[in-house]
Order: structure tokens, then sequence, then C-alpha cells
């Protein structure tokens, strides 16, 4: 392990482009509730499938169900080491992106300002109607209806997310793919590389060092120059220490 983030170190620091993509294991020591694993969820009672659930049809035949759900599951959460660690070294000059898959929204809390989300932000609404956007925080409700208006023309409101049976967010894309493109070094983290079509986007990587942190072993395992099979959090954490002993970071 410790060669590992030694070396790993030693790519972050000479890279001329570093560029993170992050799964849900990113996140997972935010507390962010695993919707596939959970138990008790609303509609797992119900037996219906979480793609269901998540699908552009069921929202729009059932918005109402769909919000019932989304509040259940939904609980604010905090950046982890991992994201701050991601936004010390975009900082720092070390860092060029980070895309992620996530919906959380916790790399911008953190302090990430180059940040490609390829599934959206579920902090973020949009008006189904006029299409203004606003936070989730300043969702407006009536009557105890858990489905949100919209500020400007009373519309309903739908997460600001990639549902099933959507395309993902071209201009995302384009810019995911240019940023893995021009890396030197790519660090895929916290995902097993399942979801497609996001997961195909590290095909676009041509550079030096492709590192995988992940539990499980993915599909990229066999072209891969590093795997490091500990937590995220931890793993960047000395990472960041290796960088402060050598003096690329501050102490």
């Amino acid at each position: 392990m410790n060669s590992d983030v030694s070396t790993l170190a030693d790519w972050i620091a000479a890279s001329p482009s570093t560029v993170f993509f992050g799964g849900a294991g990113v996140s997972t020591e935010s507390g962010i509730p695993d919707f596939r694993g959970a138990n008790g969820f609303y509609f797992q009672e119900r037996e219906i499938p979480l793609e269901t659930v998540l699908s552009i049809d069921f929202f729009e035949r059932h918005p109402q169900a769909y919000w019932e759900w989304f509040h259940e599951i939904y609980r604010p959460v905090e950046p982890n080491g991992a994201h701050r660690t991601l936004a010390a070294l975009e900082g720092a000059g070390l860092l060029d992106a980070v895309i992620t898959q996530n919906i959380d929204g916790l790399h911008q809390r953190a302090g990430s300002r180059s940040v490609w989300e390829l599934h959206g932000n579920w902090e973020r609404l949009v008006c189904t109607s006029c299409g203004t956007v606003a936070s989730l925080g300043d969702a407006v409700t009536v009557d105890g209806d858990p489905v949100p208006a919209c500020p400007s023309c009373a519309s309903q409101m739908r997460p600001d997310i990639v549902m099933y049976g959507e395309c993902l967010d071209e201009g995302v894309i384009e810019a995911a793919v240019s940023a893995i493109a021009r890396a030197s070094t790519l660090i895929v983290a916290g995902t097993s590389l399942v979801v497609y079509p996001a997961a195909g986007l590290i095909n676009y990587f041509s550079g030096d060092h492709l590192v995988l942190m992940n539990a499980t072993p993915t599909s990229a395992d066999a072209h891969a120059d590093l795997i490091i099979r500990e937590p995220v959090g931890a793993t960047l954490d000395r990472v960041m220490d290796q960088l402060r002993a050598r003096g690329v970071l501050p102490a």
C-alpha cells in the first residue's frame, strides 16, 4: 500500500495533466444512501424496481409518488476527505478536472471548480415547463404536496438529474471526453465501471498512467498501470501526506 501511494504521488507531482473520474465509492464515507442495497425504502416495500422508479416515464406518470420516494431517501450530507483532497489538488494546480457519476454535488461543496457531472445534481431543480433552475433548498411546496412548484410559473419541478430513459448531456460528455483525452494521468476511483455510457468514457484515455482505485475488480483492471484496493478517502489522504513531505504541497 505504501509503495502504491508513493507511486501515485510521484505521478501526480510529475504529470502535466491529471484527471479524476469517480463513482459512488467516492461518497460512501459521506453517508450517501446505497439506493440498490438499502432496505425499507418506499418502493422496495411495493416491489417496484429501482430502475422503474428512477425512469423519466415513472416520473411523468407518477410525479407525486416519485417525489415521495425522493424525500424519503434524500438527506443532506457533508463532503468527506476524498472530496476535500481533490479540491486541494485542484487548488494547487495538480488536478485539471473531476468527472463524476454521482449526483450529490459534494465535489463543488468541497471547493472543486472544474467538475463535470455526468448524471446531474440532485441539489438542483429545473422546471418542466419554463426551464427555471432553483436549488432544492429553495423548493416551494403547497399544502403538503411533495411535488415542488416552480417559483416563476408554478409548474412542477424535477431534480436536475439524468433519469433512466434519458440521454446524458452532450456538452458534459464532450467536456469529459476532452479532459480524459488530454490527461497524462487518469485516476478512476469508487466505480466498478458497469454503468454505461459513463463508464465507456475512460476508453478515450491514451495517456501515461491509468490508476484504478476500487474495492472490487473492474473491467479495466487489465489495462491499469496501478490498482489500489483501499478506501478512496484514506488513499488520497496518504497521497496528500506524501506530496506535503516532498514539498510539492505546503505542509
